[in-house]
C-alpha cells in the first residue's frame, strides 16, 4: 500500500486547489466586466417561448373548442399582425449578427481568451512544477477504465487505480469546482463545460444560434395544416354512458 506524504498534500494538492479557486473567482469577475447587453438574450428567450406556446397549442388543442383554438391560431398566423410574421431581430442568430456587426466577433474572441489563457497558464504551471506527484486516494474501488482519467502524468501500470496524480487533480478541479464557486460568489459563475459545449455547437453550424425566421415559418406551417378536433365532447359522451 502506498503511503501519501503529508508534505505532498500541503505543498502540491492544496496549492493547486487554492490556485484554481482563485483563478475561477478572477475569471468570473472579468467575465462580468466583459459581459455585453442582455437585450439579445432576452429576445432569444422570448422567441423560444413563442415557439413553445405554439407547440403546446398543437399538443393540447383537443381541450379547446373551435372558437378558442381559432382565436389562438390567429394570434400566431394572422397575415398582417401574426406573431410568426413579425420582423425578427437579426441579433437572434449569432452568425447573422457577426456578419452585420464585426465587433461581436472580437467580443467572442476576447471571451474565448478569458477561458483559454488561464487554462493554458495554470496547466503549464501544474505540469512544470508538480508533474509526477500522487496527491490523493479515492476511498472506494474503481475499475481500470478510470486509470487514464485519474493518473495523468504518472505512467505506472502497477499503481492502484484509486490514486490520483497532480495533473488529474488539476483537471478535476477545473471541471468540478463550479458548485463551490457558485457557493462563494452567490451567483452563477463561469462554466468551462458549458462554454465548450457552446463553442462546439457554434462551430457545427446554425444549430449554435436561434434561426428564428425558419423556426417561425416551420411552426406556422404546422399550425396552419393542423386539423382541430374537440375531444371534450367525447369525454362527456363516455361519462354519460
Amino acid at each position: 500500500m502506498l503511503m501519501l506524504d503529508p508534505n505532498v498534500r500541503n505543498w502540491v494538492m492544496i496549492p493547486i486547489t487554492f490556485a484554481m479557486l482563485l483563478i475561477g473567482v478572477l475569471r468570473h469577475l472579468v467575465s462580468k466586466l466583459m459581459r455585453g447587453s442582455s437585450t439579445p438574450k432576452i429576445k432569444t428567450i422570448q422567441a423560444k417561448q413563442l415557439i413553445q406556446r405554439s407547440q403546446y397549442l398543437r399538443a393540447h388543442s383537443g381541450f379547446l373548442n373551435r372558437a378558442a383554438f381559432n382565436q389562438r391560431k390567429e394570434f400566431f398566423c394572422e397575415k398582417e399582425k401574426g406573431a410568426f410574421l413579425q420582423k425578427v431581430d437579426p441579433s437572434l442568430n449569432p452568425q447573422q449578427a457577426m456578419m452585420s456587426d464585426p465587433s461581436m466577433l472580437s467580443d467572442m474572441l476576447t471571451k474565448n481568451l478569458t477561458m483559454i489563457v488561464p487554462q493554458f497558464v495554470t496547466g503549464a504551471w501544474v505540469n512544470f512544477f508538480f508533474s509526477g506527484f500522487v496527491v490523493a486516494k479515492v476511498p472506494f474501488p474503481l475499475t481500470q477504465k478510470f486509470k487514464l482519467m485519474l493518473q495523468r502524468g504518472v505512467d505506472l501500470s502497477s499503481l492502484d487505480v484509486t490514486y490520483i496524480s497532480s495533473l488529474s487533480w488539476y483537471f478535476l478541479n477545473l471541471f468540478g469546482m463550479q458548485g463551490l464557486l457558485q457557493l462563494i460568489m452567490g451567483e452563477k459563475t463561469f462554466d468551462d463545460t458549458q462554454v465548450m459545449q457552446q463553442q462546439m455547437s457554434m462551430g457545427a453550424g446554425p444549430a449554435g444560434g436561434l434561426d428564428a425566421p425558419n423556426l417561425f415559418k416551420a411552426e406556422k406551417d404546422q399550425l396552419e395544416m393542423m386539423q382541430h378536433t374537440y375531444r371534450v365532447d367525447k369525454f362527456v359522451e363516455l361519462a354519460a354512458k
